[in-house]
């Protein structure tokens, strides 16, 4: 008896599409892979400049066991396709009265560090904090981020074990009112409450529990050899070794449905393709909008979409850099966070903005000779449509800043280098130019956001916009949620 090979159409080779087209490939599915675009990655984009292409999306990567597995589940090594490196120093952080601090990942470096920067009660704070940032981290690594579905009785178990991390978990504990149980110093407030915007939050909305982002990067910081886009591409011709058949340039208008169930998709170009089951690697809020069609309209809830998450001004082009010592990653903060967040609660551009650079070249530790590539990233709101002034106000709030600092680029990057919220929301379908999907207000956020399965059988979620939630090795677990989901539910059938 003739064995029937399960087809399965994924749309969109972000990281989440490419994990989840990987795995199905490797059990033996037969997998197409389209993008709209003419590259992979998703969100981990490239411009190009003088001195090659620059990312314009992710640049931090943590978790690199992730993305080993994936490797590892084809029987090969990350390592023969990819040069990570490791990134001892994980950021440098300045602020305009002159003073910085160097974190890395080295706990009693970190300690006195800390102590030189803000004394010794600080110093022994930023120990507590530490301890209970690991303590979070534990108790919700396997039981919400590496489970396909959050398992609230192991989360409640590891908790009840964990009594110091109970703060964190008290109602209405935010990130800020968290933050200042520890620290006085309002530098380190601002430092530590910025990994509310690595999941397109503010430290005054966002919940306490994030404080556990700092014990993921204390665990291990990379930058990939080349840039972000390098992972993008190495696991798209992992994905075409496996069997994968990648279609670049290849924009779906519709996902059909049928008999009650997904049963293909329709191509901007009117082609049709015939699937058992479709993974949907794109902005949940896509299909609730009806940009695929009326047929998966239903297929997620509203409220696992709305409200939205921050989208940014990212500006990615190379020039000649001058002034205080930069390192791969670097943090110039704002005077006063408030004069950063409010506006953007309000829809506006920051009056005073936390600037993040990455150097993209320097992550050997070396300075490169000629120009070289950045990528700077100013937080912004969702749902600003661009305004003419857009542009010329963005430069000055970034570059005229960064002169404050003694940091000036030669030349000053032009219009072209420039990703506004406009730019996401018309990159990413129904977007609104949020980039990390549901926002994480909220005590209950991380649980609200869309499971791979959808109400609309034979519809699959996978990418930042759904569990786990934003950020590079999250969106490659959530591909993971969906391969396996799929495979399980083939198995299903099977018996």
């Amino acid at each position: 008896m003739r064995q029937i090979v399960p087809k399965v159409v994924v749309v969109g080779a972000g990281m989440g599409g490419l994990a989840s087209a990987i795995r199905l490939a490797r059990a033996g599915c037969e997998v197409t892979l389209l993008e709209a675009h003419e590259a992979p990655g998703g969100r981990m984009r490239t411009l190009p400049s003088v001195a090659g292409p620059v990312d314009a999306g992710p640049t931090v990567l943590t978790l690199r066991e992730v993305f080993d597995d994936i490797f590892e589940a084809c029987g090969q090594k990350l390592d023969h396709h990819l040069t990570l490196l490791p990134q001892p120093l994980l950021a440098r952080h300045w602020w305009l009265d002159g003073s910085t601090l160097d974190l890395t990942t080295d706990l009693e470096a970190n300690v006195e560090a800390v102590a030189a920067f803000a004394g010794a009660c600080e110093a022994q704070a930023f120990r507590r904090f530490h301890d209970l940032s690991a303590r979070l981290y534990d108790a919700f690594d396997r039981p919400m981020m590496r489970a396909a579905r959050p398992d609230l009785r192991a989360i409640a178990t590891g908790a009840l074990k964990a009594p110091r991390t109970w703060p964190a978990l008290l109602p209405g504990m935010t990130l800020d009112r968290l933050l200042r149980l520890f620290f006085r110093d309002r530098r380190l407030r601002q430092l530590f409450g910025r990994y509310a915007t690595y999941v397109g939050g503010t430290p005054y909305g966002a919940p306490g529990v994030l404080a556990l982002i700092w014990a993921a990067e204390a665990r291990g910081v990379w930058a990939v050899e080349g840039g972000m886009h390098r992972l993008a591409l190495a696991l798209a011709r992992l994905a075409e070794d496996q069997g994968v058949r990648l279609r670049y340039g290849a924009p779906v208008a519709r996902i059909l449905r049928q008999g009650g169930r997904a049963t293909g998709v329709q191509l901007a170009d009117g082609r049709t393709l015939p699937a058992d089951h479709i993974v949907f690697n794109g902005d949940p809020a896509a299909l609730l909008a009806g940009r695929l069609g009326d047929g998966p309209q239903a297929a997620v809830p509203e409220d696992r979409i709305h409200p939205r998450s921050l989208s940014a001004w990212v500006w990615s082009y190379a020039a000649r850099a001058s002034g205080p010592p930069l390192v791969h990653h670097n943090v110039f903060f704002a005077d006063d966070p408030r004069r950063e967040f409010g506006p953007i609660a309000a829809g506006q551009m920051p009056e005073d903005a936390t600037l993040y650079i990455c150097a993209e070249d320097r992550s050997g530790g070396q300075l490169p000779d000629g120009p070289e590539r950045f990528e700077i990233i100013m937080n912004g709101p969702p749902g600003r449509l661009a305004k003419p002034e857009d542009f010329a106000q963005c430069r000055s709030r970034t570059f005229d800043r960064l002169r404050q600092f003694g940091l000036t680029f030669d030349p000053v990057p032009g219009e072209t280098s420039l990703t506004a919220p406009s730019g996401f929301a018309s990159l990413f379908p129904a977007s609104q130019g949020s980039i990390y999907g549901l926002s994480p207000h909220g005590a209950l956020a991380s649980l609200k956001r869309p499971l791979a399965r959808t109400a609309l059988p034979g519809l699959w979620l996978a990418g930042g916009g759904a569990h786990p939630g934003a950020g590079v090795p999250m969106a490659a677990l959530s591909g993971r949620h969906a391969a396996e989901a799929i495979l399980a539910d083939l198995a299903s059938r099977s018996r």
